[in-house]
């Protein structure tokens, strides 16, 4: 699905198996945001191969949080590919794996601040509460935010997982209701559109799920 020039979203619509939407920035540099699960990415290489692109093309794959279904599929890039991953969620991946398997090690943290990936700028964004190393890729240029888990469409990402924390998710919530957000690319589910329909969706995120948290 394009989304405006330069984006690609690749939603996923199989409620019967759990996968995350995944987001192609297409420019100088191919950018893969949440690959998902290493079993279902037959989903996302189909959508590139209709794009002319495989994962070979990918030169950089961004997680936005450690569960397994945002992130297991970064195994299968080859070493052209560079990983990023927060500090805190690959420290989370580690703890969790303990001796059973290794965890892949990033090419580099994402961390509060600008990135610069070839000529594309952004923002990230830690944003905990879903996770402890949960983040937001802010793209300001274009308005749009790739949210995660932080926030869905009229809904919010669960706290009950390992390192999940109400009050932190609120505060990540109320922080990035304040970006200029035209586009808010969720981590599961439709995305929204429209400054006017973002707010909208902040606002009944509020009033409907903080007193949840």
């Amino acid at each position: 699905m394009k989304i405006f020039d330069g984006l690609y979203g690749f939603i996923w619509n199989d409620y019967s198996e759990n996968n995350c939407n995944t987001y192609l920035i297409d420019g100088d540099r191919k950018i893969l945001v949440d690959p998902g699960h290493r079993h279902l990415f037959g989903h996302v290489e189909r959508q590139l191969k209709a794009l002319n692109l495989s994962r070979d093309d990918i030169d950089v794959v961004i997680i936005t949080h450690g569960h397994p279904d945002h992130q297991e599929a970064w195994e299968i890039f080859g070493n052209r590919t560079r990983m990023a991953i927060s500090i805190e969620d690959h420290e989370l991946l580690k703890k969790l794996a303990g001796h059973y398997f290794k965890v892949p090690e990033p090419d580099f943290f994402l961390r509060e601040g600008d990135l610069t990936i070839g000529s594309h700028h952004f923002q990230v964004l830690l944003t905990p509460g879903h996770s402890p190393g949960s983040i937001c890729l802010y793209w300001p240029e274009r308005k749009a935010l790739f949210a995660g888990d932080v926030v869905f469409n009229r809904g919010i990402g669960r706290t009950d997982l390992p390192g999940g924390n109400g009050d932190l998710l609120k505060e990540s919530i109320r922080r990035i209701s304040t970006l200029d957000i035209e586009y808010l690319l969720t981590g599961h589910g439709p995305i929204v559109k429209g400054a006017d329909e973002v707010q909208l969706n902040f606002r009944m995120i509020e009033d409907q799920w903080f007193d949840y948290l």
